[in-house]
């Protein structure tokens, strides 16, 4: 059975991997990136399957960009089976976007809340819809910081990632208890692979990562393949928690109930802030 699969961060790494692998077996793929010239690249690597190969580019850190992407989807399928939330970079030194966020927080969690939220019509009408996250469950490291989650104080590379990623976590359990019994959802935590773009880094820690890579990291073709599996065979539970193949109980501190709600909260009084803007 064939699937059309929405892939942000469809252009680098595990997501442009994915993206390939999909049309190899016969889907249509939307894939999200931010360069134009990596989507002709990817392009040309589909061969004969790039007629089922749709690029969008656009830039997720920016709310305007993810909305407008979203009404492109929603223009050119009436269904969509799986949505594959990749996109991420890591960003050396706190920028702000044009929305006033932090851009971690802008990129690597808000693209995501809003690529499922506002896809959901669309998944509602696949057949056995999932959204599969991939980040860091698992991790218990980070918080979010409630008083300043756009990190004006303090920033850090890491501590950007952490909030981000705990963030993801949180998605996850709001969206399964708002909409799990329709579109299911998975966090799937990968582990260390040979993947993502590195321009952002500085030429040691590019050098030092790469170094660590080759001898610890996984291929990429095999963090995928779970990946697969859950877009052929969605879970029956709403929300699903899988660490590098083990999976986790829903009781973890970093997928509380209250928590997720909370911040659900403040990411629609966020956006509706915005959209007043």
């Amino acid at each position: 059975m064939t699937r059309t699969v929405v892939i942000s961060g469809g252009t680098d790494g595990m997501g442009r991997a994915f993206a390939l692998a999909r049309l190899a077996r016969g889907d249509t793929v939307f894939a999200i990136g931010s360069s134009a010239d990596k989507g002709e690249a990817l392009t040309s690597a589909a061969g004969a399957a790039a007629d089922r190969l749709r690029f969008l580019r656009a830039d997720l850190s920016s709310i305007a960009e993810t909305e407008r992407v979203i009404g492109e989807i929603g223009a050119r399928t009436e269904a969509i089976d799986a949505l594959v939330l990749f996109a991420n970079r890591v960003t050396p030194h706190r920028i702000q976007t044009a929305d006033g966020l932090e851009r971690t927080f802008a990129l690597y969690y808000l693209s995501r809340y809003l690529l499922a939220h506002r896809l959901t019509p669309l998944l509602a009408r696949g057949t056995e819809p999932v959204i599969v996250s991939v980040s860091g469950v698992g991790v218990t490291k980070g918080e979010i910081q409630w008083a300043d989650p756009q990190l004006v104080e303090g920033y850090g590379a890491v501590r950007a990632q952490l909030q981000a990623g705990r963030a993801n976590d949180l998605l996850g359990v709001d969206y399964a208890e708002r909409f799990g019994e329709t579109v299911r959802f998975v966090h799937y935590h990968p582990g260390f692979t040979r993947s993502g773009d590195l321009s952002a880094l500085n030429p040691v820690a590019r050098t030092l990562i790469r170094v660590l890579a080759r001898f610890c990291a996984r291929p990429v073709g095999e963090s995928i393949a779970p990946i697969h599996d859950f877009v052929d065979h969605p879970p029956a539970r709403p929300l699903t928690a899988i660490d590098r193949g083990r999976e986790l109980p829903l009781t973890l501190p970093t997928l509380d109930p209250g928590n997720a709600r909370r911040l659900a909260a403040l990411t629609e009084e966020l956006l509706a802030i915005r959209s007043i803007g």
